[in-house]
């Protein structure tokens, strides 16, 4: 996305000062929340989009927090229009997955299964902001302090919700017979 060429176009102007220098940060943090480059431009050409339509009412202050404040938002609203399809039928992909043959011995398939069902439903069981923090530091392995940039939350509330999905994914486990026992190596 380019800023208009029209040089009396206040718009343009402050998009090509405030937004245009960023588009590299911005890229690499869409990278980090999606780990696929193509999902990233398109949540970096949203932010562009949202960012050029609300560039009027920006202040000139801050402008990478402001633009990664739109990015997270636009994430989220992504993950949302998403989240409908995590409701199919999830017996079709385990029936063509299970169509490809195991890939190992039948303890280790019937113990990875069981144990990939588990922490799934761990995960979907945890509330969202849970969920959010595993997503970022344990599965897109941002650290403390990104993960807090972006959920514009305080490092340590991202630390205590990360501790808490975590004891709450164990004790699934637990209770599901597959997690070693406290000790046990």
């Amino acid at each position: 996305m380019t800023a208009p060429q029209d040089p009396a176009d206040p718009r343009g102007k402050a998009f090509a000062a405030y937004v245009l220098p960023e588009v590299e940060v911005l890229l690499r943090v869409a990278m980090t929340l999606t780990a696929q480059r193509a999902d990233a431009e398109d949540l970096v050409q949203d932010t562009l989009l949202r960012a050029y339509r609300a560039i009027e009412g920006f202040d000139g202050k801050h402008p990478r927090a402001w633009l990664l404040t739109i990015m997270r938002r636009a994430e989220i609203n992504r993950h949302r229009r998403r989240r409908p399809h995590l409701l199919d039928d999830p017996d079709t992909d385990l029936d063509r997955l299970s169509s490809a043959g195991p890939q190992g011995s039948a303890e280790e398939v019937v113990v990875g299964e069981a144990f990939d069902g588990v922490v799934d439903s761990a995960l979907s069981a945890l509330p969202d902001k849970h969920r959010q923090v595993v997503q970022l530091v344990d599965i897109d392995g941002l650290t403390y302090a990104e993960a807090a940039r972006l959920l514009d939350v305080p490092e340590g509330t991202v630390m205590s919700r990360l501790h808490r999905a975590r004891k709450r994914i164990r004790v699934r486990l637990s209770a599901a017979g597959l997690a070693p026992k406290r000790g046990v190596m």
